[in-house]
């Protein structure tokens, strides 16, 4: 179960709970929410390692990335290297190797951005629900001692 799911879970008893009249105060069943936080207290590790396993991927990514790089970079200077006898061909082989370089650092530099990006709108969302679930609980701890 998610920790978004415990969460809607323990509006719900709050929700049904049997209100005091005149108070705005309700009375709730003290188990069931301590259960609840017990669940999201289980699920917060997974949500950690999900954040954990995106900035791993991202790395990995990045790494492919400049490998990939290095292989055109290699590839482009190899084909220049093979066509330095004449010099029309060199010359277009300098403007083909620099597109490739060029191509590549682009790609590069976008694959960089977008995991960048994954990961902080990951760990944003993240940081949004655990901000609220903090929220809940000390609303929750707050009626608890009244």
């Amino acid at each position: 179960m998610e920790v978004l799911e415990i969460i809607d879970m323990m509006e719900d008893v709050v929700e049904k709970s049997m209100a005091i009249p005149f108070f705005g105060r309700a009375i709730v069943d003290r188990e069931e929410l301590l259960d609840l936080l017990q669940e999201i207290r289980l699920n917060l590790p997974d949500d950690l390692k999900q954040a954990k396993w995106v900035k791993e991927e991202r790395q990995r990514i990045l790494m492919e990335a400049q490998k990939e790089a290095g292989a055109i970079m290699k590839n482009a200077e190899e084909q220049i290297i093979s066509m330095i006898d004449e010099h029309e061909i060199t010359k277009k082989a300098y403007e083909q190797a620099n597109q490739i370089i060029a191509a590549a650092q682009n790609n590069a530099r976008e694959l960089r951005l977008g995991t960048k990006q994954y990961a902080d709108d990951v760990m944003a969302s993240l940081e949004e629900r655990l901000e609220k679930m903090l929220v809940t609980v000390k609303d929750n701890r707050k009626e608890l001692k009244k």
